[in-house]
């Protein structure tokens, strides 16, 4: 992406900073696996966003006084003999191209910088991304960071700036609504290429490997998620990831899955009868969580509530189960639907941001119905993207086959 939607990011999210803030934002590290491994390593997706860098230990800091905002980057200094083993480090200028800051230094000199600054002007506040999910989590290096530096200056007051990046990046930028249909399109052919290949006896890591050589094939070198293949009575566990069952003839098939292209995500659902055709009953529960999905996309648009998603959702599910005979009122369908409908979809798969909103154009989300009937050895879900506009919304995956006529015939071909 160019560099100027990395500025453009940076200076929102600076207007909404108080005057005499320090910022500091951390890349990251690729955490510790065993013996001499370390896991694969991903940036810290706010610092990307700010910055457009993909390299660890860098450091963003920002500061923000009389009106003006002065960025430094600090990048690791290349090691000559190191780069023999793993790569050189990215140069000043590779860095200063991708961000657009003018500013950069090596991480050697980020403490006695962050030191300076504060000895030299009135800094009132420490803004960091201080995001955390639950209580029991292991410290991050933001957290751990704001404890150490509390301590050194006890005057500063630390500020939470998570939710002012949450809120920025719920409304996607033109150049990241097209990442994000390229991310589709590789994943409409990973499921394909699944599709065409789907036969009696196979087991679910088999097919689910046509879907990963597909995007390899493509460049993707990542995925959105962990892929969730799962037929029969697993696709009835809502997470199943072992993917290692048989695929039986009679049963269908349930892919929850999604290509990360330029760390921007799909995450598509998609069912199908393993042999090709569905039975009367695959059928008729199929077409209701279909009729769901549908009446979600009709309602979507700016101004709805994100809650008024799922509602819609249930309401046309639990006439649906009704009808089925698998229900006899409302407060049962719990038994057979128990998530939501939506989650917000960007730089995460389930992305950040408020779900006590109204929708807004360039929001992008999930639309996911399900219906999950074990003793039935039955599970469906049907997952789509939606990115609203200015008069509604627009399917971003319209064009990955859904219907029961399309997918028996292209499985007939």
């Amino acid at each position: 992406m160019k560099r100027e939607l990395f500025t453009r990011n940076r200076k929102n999210l600076w207007d909404m900073l108080e005057e005499n803030s320090i910022s500091v934002m951390f890349a990251g590290k690729a955490p510790y696996k065993s013996a001499d491994e370390a896991y694969a390593f991903t940036p810290n997706r706010n610092f990307y966003y700010l910055t457009g860098i993909d390299r660890e230990n860098m450091i963003l800091m920002t500061v923000k006084r009389n009106g003006k905002v002065e960025e430094t980057l600090f990048v690791e200094k290349n090691d000559p003999i190191m780069a023999r083993w793993v790569g050189e480090k990215m140069p000043e200028a590779e860095a200063k191209e991708i961000s657009g800051i003018e500013s950069i230094k090596f991480v050697e000199e980020f403490e006695e910088t962050f030191g300076s600054v504060l000895d030299r002007v009135k800094i009132d506040n420490l803004c960091l991304d201080l995001e955390r999910q639950q209580f029991h989590m292991p410290m991050n290096t933001s957290q751990s960071f704001a404890k150490v530096a509390v301590e050194r200056y006890p005057y500063l007051r630390i500020k939470n700036i998570y939710h002012e990046i949450a809120a920025l990046r719920l409304i996607k930028s033109e150049e990241e609504i097209q990442l994000m249909r390229a991310a589709i399109d590789i994943t409409d052919k990973g499921i394909q290429a699944l599709m065409k290949n789907s036969k009696v006896g196979m087991r679910e890591y088999e097919l689910e490997a046509y879907f990963d050589f597909t995007l390899r094939s493509n460049g993707v070198t990542d995925y959105a998620f962990k892929t969730i293949a799962a037929s029969g009575k697993n696709a009835t566990i809502l997470h199943y990831h072992n993917n290692n069952g048989e695929l039986e003839d009679g049963k269908l098939v349930l892919f929850d899955l999604g290509a990360q292209y330029k760390y921007y995500n799909a995450d598509i659902s998609r069912t199908f009868p393993v042999n090709g055709k569905f039975t009367e009953r695959q059928k008729q529960i199929y077409n209701v969580v279909l009729r769901a999905q549908e009446a979600v996309t009709a309602i979507a648009g700016p101004g709805v509530l994100f809650s008024v998603l799922n509602e819609t959702a249930k309401k046309v599910l639990t006439e649906g189960c009704i009808e089925l005979g698998l229900i006899k009122e409302a407060s049962e369908l719990s038994k057979y639907y128990f998530h939501g409908v939506s989650h917000y979809l960007g730089l995460d798969t389930h992305d950040v941001g408020s779900r006590d909103l109204e929708l807004k154009p360039g929001m992008v989300f999930t639309n996911e119905p399900g219906l999950y009937i074990e003793e039935e050895n039955i599970g469906i879900r049907i997952e789509d993207d939606i990115l609203i506009t200015e008069d509604g919304c627009e399917n971003l995956s319209k064009q990955i086959i859904k219907t029961v006529e399309e997918i028996e015939d292209f499985m007939k071909k």
